[in-house]
């Protein structure tokens, strides 16, 4: 399989569809130079924000219709954009913007606030949310990965892969490169710090593996021992992809698969943590089963690639996954509760209360209570009182309650 690079001018809206027509045109090309923004563009213009004391954490909240923005302080709606089609939320990966995913594309949602930091000190900033020109164009609007200062999108539609400094949200107009699976599918691609890329193989009937490629296309790395290949996460540097029968781990350029305990032992989502070399996943064993509703999760050791399983009062969902500031693990129950894993011992430490117990609906679409964490807060949504509690993982305490107007599907929080 051959990867094309394409290296687009900057600009507001970057259409796909035309980005795979050309290139297959440029098919025998390996590579072009990297190009400067456009001076016949006009920039983006940009919210003027005031500085504040301290940081103004938010909550971009989707329901059916729209999405919501809320000052997470007190719950007030300072946004509410009406989007069609089912919309998902994103983290653009700089701590201030969210990719909206609706029909057409993913667009950047400023959410108002952010902190500039100058080394032993930073300034704070606030001004009104809004959704944003910037706008990449998808048949089917999939995975968005921030990793290493870069922020990569799959579409599962075409199979193109757009990817992108999210600092660069700030000025409107971030300076984009381009790829190409050799086929579409329900995928994912991560882009490190060195212009490489870690992507999935597959089809619209499979998925089997990942390939490590360099900018050029240049194959560094690949393996076909990941049937059914889905998520990502990392530990540090190391990432793992899901497998039906166990994850792929990947440093550098060696790739490790660590085996599930069962023949059919599904890792499809999980959350990684920046400075633990513990990963979390879910873990599923029936493969027939319409709607599997699990009580275990798995937890992986990237160090010397061993994998246990932690049992569970409850089952849970795929928002349900997150982990605390320090590294544990932190999953969001059937049964209402966060649970705390110590992922040294894979062990349930501590279990709060927080909503009330639910099941987990048929439709992946609907609503259900999701788990959303930004450093030292966990954010809970309670659809059925169409409610968001606030959790201090310090004290394991539910702290706050904030009534919303809308049901909510997903949310995403940044710290100000």
């Amino acid at each position: 399989m051959r990867i094309i690079l394409m290296l687009i001018k900057s600009g507001v809206l970057v259409v796909l569809s035309s980005l795979a027509s050309a290139s297959l045109v440029a098919c025998g090309a390996e590579s072009s130079p990297s190009s400067s923004p456009d001076p016949s563009k006009e920039p983006a213009e940009q919210a003027v924000g005031t500085e504040v004391s301290a940081p103004q954490p938010r909550l971009a909240l989707s329901y059916d219709g729209g999405v919501l923005v809320l000052d997470a302080t007190d719950g007030e709606v300072l946004l509410d954009q009406e989007v069609d089609g089912f919309v998902r939320l994103n983290p653009a990966g700089d701590g201030r913007h969210v990719l909206v995913s609706a029909t057409g594309g993913l667009t950047a949602l400023d959410t108002g606030a952010w902190t500039d930091e100058h080394g032993d000190h930073g300034h704070s900033w606030t001004t009104a949310p809004r959704l944003t020109d910037f706008t990449i164009a998808a048949t089917e609007p999939g995975h968005v990965v921030p990793h290493d200062g870069r922020t990569t999108v799959f579409d599962d539609g075409t199979g193109a892969i757009t990817a992108f400094d999210p600092a660069d949200l700030a000025d409107g107009v971030p300076e984009l490169e381009t790829f190409r699976a050799q086929e579409a599918h329900h995928g994912v691609a991560v882009q490190d710090g060195h212009g490489n890329l870690l992507m999935t193989v597959g089809d619209e009937e499979s998925r089997s593996g990942i390939r490590l490629v360099t900018a050029a296309g240049n194959e560094l790395a690949s393996s076909d021992e990941c049937p059914g290949v889905h998520g990502e996460a990392f530990a540090g540097d190391v990432a793992l992809f899901g497998c039906e029968d166990g994850v792929l781990l990947v440093d550098g350029r060696e790739i490790t698969k660590v085996d599930a305990p069962d023949a059919y032992g599904r890792i499809g989502n999980q959350a990684g943590h920046a400075t633990s070399p513990y990963v979390l996943g879910d873990y599923k064993v029936d493969p027939d089963a319409e709607l599997e509703r699990p009580t275990r999760v798995s937890v992986i050791d990237t160090r010397d690639a061993s994998l246990r399983l932690v049992d569970l009062p409850a089952s849970y969902t795929f928002r349900s996954l997150g982990r605390t500031p320090d590294g544990d693990a932190l999953v969001l129950g059937t049964d209402g509760h966060l649970h705390v894993i110590d992922v040294r011992r894979a062990t349930v430490v501590a279990s709060v209360p927080v909503t009330a117990s639910w099941r987990e609906p048929l439709d992946w679409q609907q609503p259900r209570p999701l788990l959303e964490v930004v450093g030292g807060t966990a954010y809970v949504t309670e659809p059925a009182t169409r409610q968001v509690h606030v959790v201090d993982l310090a004290t394991r305490k539910v702290v706050d309650s904030l009534d919303v107007p809308q049901v909510p599907v997903e949310l995403r929080a940044v710290s100000g």
